[in-house]
């Protein structure tokens, strides 16, 4: 699934909504969307600036005429966009700043996206003074050149939905999480920071899912790691494998991390309360 925000720089409510309903339009003709809006309102002492965590009231809804809505308290964005990676191709998220993920700013001119002002503007895929100046197709083709968003459940159900599933008997998965300390008297690992070898990294993940799903009794495989910043506790990596039998999924899905690690170019960087550094060129 693909993430979208969509956050008002002083374009005002109005101007904002029209251009999710286009984007909205748009996205639909490719797969089902996801509307995501964070109210901050009704949770104490927590300011709009803050709906990343939890507090506020997440409403969402599924489809650009709001025909299935849910809501709920006490819930965070990034909660809620991984509910919606199990069922949806797109979510789009309104009105919060800060995302994670690519955002389109409405009510700033093209500068903002030219001279980013802080660390978050550099996921700023669209700048526009008025929903007129909004090109949708251009929006469409820039999101889908970043990373989509994968949970282990997503993931999961994407094997389960297999034609192959009928066969299989078993479903084994890893995941890979940031480790705070190694041990007690380590410095805490604040976050990790992943790049990737752009166009090869995607070559060797998918040749690397070929060749697993290649093995006797082997179905489907799906790897999935994650890139930029990654918090202490949060997950990195996941393998999943859909099998005939527990013993080729457990194999597959061991060889399958230790591959993906020897075998895809992906960098890390380790930020720690004392330091941070490159861990490829540590000794």
């Amino acid at each position: 699934m693909y993430v979208l925000g969509v956050c008002d720089h002083g374009a005002g409510d109005d101007a904002l909504e029209r251009v999710v309903n286009r984007l909205v339009d748009r996205l639909e003709r490719e797969g089902r969307v996801g509307v995501v809006r964070y109210d901050a309102t009704i949770a104490d002492g927590i300011q709009a600036h803050d709906s990343l965590t939890v507090g506020g009231d997440v409403s969402y809804e599924l489809g650009a005429d709001g025909d299935w809505t849910a809501s709920g308290t006490g819930m965070t964005i990034d909660s809620v966009v991984d509910q919606l990676a199990v069922d949806c191709d797109y979510a789009v998220v309104v009105g919060v700043d800060g995302l994670r993920h690519p955002t389109v700013v409405v009510g700033a001119d093209g500068e903002t996206a030219a001279a980013p002002a802080d660390e978050n503007d550099d996921r700023v895929i669209a700048a526009v003074e008025a929903p007129g100046d909004l090109d949708p197709d251009a929006v469409l083709a820039a999101l889908e050149d970043c990373d989509p968003h994968e949970t282990l459940e997503s993931l999961a159900d994407r094997v389960k939905r297999s034609p192959k599933a009928e066969r299989s008997g078993a479903i084994a998965t890893f995941t890979g999480r940031v480790r705070a300390k190694d041990d007690a008297d380590d410095a805490r690992t604040q976050y990790l920071e992943f790049e990737k070898y752009e166009g090869i990294a995607e070559e060797r993940m998918a040749a690397l899912e070929t060749d697993l799903e290649a093995r006797d009794g082997v179905l489907e495989v799906e790897l999935y790691h994650r890139t930029g910043v990654v918090e202490d506790g949060e997950d990195i990596v996941f393998v999943v494998v859909l099998a005939g039998h527990r013993g080729e999924a457990f194999r597959t899905v061991e060889d399958g991390i230790n591959r993906l690690k020897d075998e895809v170019p992906l960098f890390k960087k380790e930020v720690t309360v004392d330091d941070e550094f490159w861990v490829h060129e540590r000794p």
